[in-house]
């Protein structure tokens, strides 16, 4: 028996939005996790486009405010780049090779599929394990990133004093974090869900089943249509525009001018998102819909997406059921739960 076993060292799970940083760290908890430090900190507009970094010293004062924030002590973190920003694709390998051989093979395989240079591109894998096609074969995803993507945050985390110790696709964290959600509401591994992260300026369909992300592609829709309407309507400037994030009294038409055409929009993205799949090589039949991001917890949002499409819909709260530690507001992680999947499956990477 081991009387010191070696410390693991904390890792922060920090998700650099469109909007702002969101900053998260857990512990082991019984036989769960505890959320130890929080805080979220806006970027202002123009900082991230599209989840590409534009501003690398806004970044880094956010991370830094959140970091304060939070009062976390930890140095290392773990961050994520964008699918869209990202190049994936499963291969399959003969299984008697050796981890060496592997690597090299990997290496020549990406240079078949990757649509960039490989001395412009941040290269990784993971193997699967044995394919389903092929038991004499493994499967292995190949995972490429343009090194700039990595290179403006990896920049931006080093000026705030941290240290990546994980980098990780967006996708990859989200499921990582349903993982959580599929446990406590019995989701069975073999059922394929679609989960729909809304975010401000792109919506993302991911299909998970199992542990694994079989489908994901990005739409150009987001909760930033809503906001823009919302100025446009009431001639308000962003921030008085918000008051439906904070749940502050709307005016007396919002809901039936502005808020009920844009869940109708929602619902037909969504539906035109679940076309595109089910087109797919990779189609598995959906049983169910959760929905994450900001906009997710929009008020009769989920019933409507329900009613409309006939798929049982839920939010997406990787948070619920979970320890709080004493120092964490909890009102203010859990108005912003459905807005923490990227965090959570990134500070999960800290247990793997």
């Amino acid at each position: 028996m081991k009387l010191f076993g070696k410390k693991t060292d904390p890792v922060i799970g920090l998700d650099i939005g469109s909007t702002s940083v969101r900053l998260l760290q857990l512990s082991s908890h019984g036989s769960g996790y505890r959320i130890d430090h929080f805080a979220v900190e806006p970027l202002g507009e123009g900082v991230v486009v599209d989840k590409a970094v534009q501003d690398v010293e806004a970044i880094s004062n956010a991370i830094s405010r959140a970091i304060k924030t939070s009062g976390t002590r930890a140095k290392s973190c773990a961050i994520a780049v964008s699918g869209s920003a990202v190049f994936t694709k499963t291969i399959s390998l003969p299984s008697d090779l050796a981890e060496a051989d592997i690597e090299s093979q990997v290496q020549i395989e990406a240079n078949q599929y990757i649509p960039y240079p490989l001395n412009e591109v941040s290269l990784d894998f993971e193997v699967l394990g044995p394919s389903a096609r092929n038991a004499d074969l493994i499967d292995i995803l190949l995972a490429a990133s343009k090194s700039e993507n990595v290179e403006s945050r990896q920049d931006a985390i080093d000026a705030a004093g941290l240290k990546t110790k994980v980098v990780d696709v967006e996708a990859f964290a989200i499921a990582n974090a349903f993982e959580l959600i599929r446990k406590r509401d019995g989701v069975n591994r073999s059922e394929a869900v679609g989960l729909f992260d809304i975010g401000y300026d792109l919506t993302t369909l991911l299909v998970i089943k199992g542990n694994q992300v079989i489908y994901t592609r990005d739409h150009p829709f987001g909760g930033h249509q809503l906001l823009e309407e919302t100025q446009r309507r009431y001639d308000m400037t962003a921030e008085q525009a918000g008051f439906f994030e904070r749940n502050e009294q709307a005016p007396d038409d919002f809901e039936e001018e502005v808020l009920e055409p844009f869940q109708l929009n929602v619902v037909h993205q969504i539906s035109r998102a679940l076309q595109f799949y089910a087109s797919s090589n990779e189609y598995s039949n959906i049983g169910t819909i959760y929905l994450s991001g900001g906009t997710a917890s929009l008020r009769g949002l989920a019933p409507m997406v329900q009613q409309e499409l006939g798929m049982t819909t839920r939010i997406a709260d990787p948070v619920s059921g979970m320890d709080i530690a004493q120092n964490v507001a909890v009102t203010a992680i859990k108005r912003n739960a459905n807005n923490l999947m990227i965090a959570m499956g990134l500070a999960l990477r800290g247990f793997d």
